[in-house]
């Protein structure tokens, strides 16, 4: 058995995932709150605890989880949690070695090439390059990138804190934007725009005096019914809300594209694209993503894809701990 996890600010997924014909089978999966943990151990044995059932006779022989925050050295300290993760003290923690800790956009990279064709959306056809450098960008609780590049084997997975990079405006509307959140924040980053929290605040630039009871409930995250909101336009404010939300995911996405001429084709993962899905699909995202002046040509020929499948993340670190395992077999 494999044991795999997408950790974030809001919620962990953990899964157990079976070896069967040379291929991993999601047998048993639990989603935990975040919040409700002081310590990441603590989930993972709490779901060792449930998941006996399914285990069986057998045991877990090793371990991946992708987390929301920098990995260096098998260790990451979660951007959105006060948690800091080991993975040699974990594995003596819940006796499971070896342990894969990644990027979570890390894990959702390694899952691309194992997902069906119909767990895809696509917004560009486009002309993908063969081996071609892949881009990844996540928007959820955060806002993370990736950059995915052909080593003559297979993909490899670069991780990167784009998201935390300066926010860029490119029409008077979004300098207002800027000016407007620059009074709250010490640096206006693309990632609180392109998060959920970035909802409400795009709400309160554009209409400051239009309230919804959700704004009032201190734990409530108004995000969902911004979103739903805009989608059946009943509110006009949260219409154009999303409008401006998606243009901006857009926006970024080009820039990341051209940053690492993601000519292998760029890849939306994350919740809140397969949530807003209708209107990631009616063109604005892609207008928005290949109008980069010159290279609005080389943009057109970038495949655009939604991954659909929230279980990509546990997909992709289930992968890494049975390439890691296999790898440890290989040097005894």
């Amino acid at each position: 058995m494999i044991l795999a996890g997408d950790v974030g600010g809001t919620k962990c997924n953990l899964a157990l995932f079976s070896r069967k014909n040379g291929n991993l089978e999601m047998v048993y999966k639990q989603r935990f709150a975040s919040k409700d943990f002081s310590k990441f151990d603590l989930i993972v044995k709490e779901f060792s605890r449930q998941a006996k059932p399914h285990l069986g006779n057998e045991k877990v022989e090793a371990a991946g989880f992708g987390i929301a925050g920098p990995v260096v050295g098998n260790r990451i300290h979660a951007t959105n949690l006060p948690w800091v993760i080991d993975a040699d003290s974990l594995a003596e923690e819940v006796k499971v070695k070896p342990i894969v800790l990644m990027n979570d956009l890390g894990a959702w990279g390694h899952s691309i090439d194992h997902l069906a064709p119909d767990e895809m959306a696509v917004l560009n056809v486009g002309k993908p390059y063969p081996g071609g450098t892949r881009a990844l960008i996540a928007a959820g609780t955060g806002l993370g990138q990736s950059i995915l590049f052909w080593d003559d084997a297979r993909y490899r997975v670069v991780p990167s804190e784009g998201g935390h990079s300066d926010f860029a405006p490119r029409t008077p509307q979004q300098i207002e934007l800027l000016k407007f959140m620059s009074r709250r924040y010490p640096q206006v980053s693309w990632e609180l725009i392109l998060s959920g929290r970035g909802f409400r605040t795009i709400h309160e630039f554009l209409a400051p005096t239009v309230r919804h009871p959700v704004f009032e409930d201190p734990d409530a995250d108004p995000a969902p019914f911004i979103t739903k909101s805009g989608l059946e336009k009943t509110c006009p404010t949260c219409v154009q809300t999303l409008d401006l939300w998606t243009v901006l995911y857009g926006s970024e996405a080009g820039n990341l594209a051209l940053k690492v001429l993601s000519l292998g084709g760029m890849y939306v993962a994350g919740g809140i694209a397969i949530k807003i899905l209708p209107k990631m699909k009616d063109g604005s995202f892609v207008d928005s993503f290949k109008d980069k002046w010159l290279f609005a040509s080389l943009l057109m020929d970038i495949p655009v894809y939604v991954v659909l499948n929230e279980d990509a993340p546990l997909i992709g670190a289930a992968h890494e701990a049975l390439a890691a395992m296999s790898m440890a077999a290989g040097r005894s």
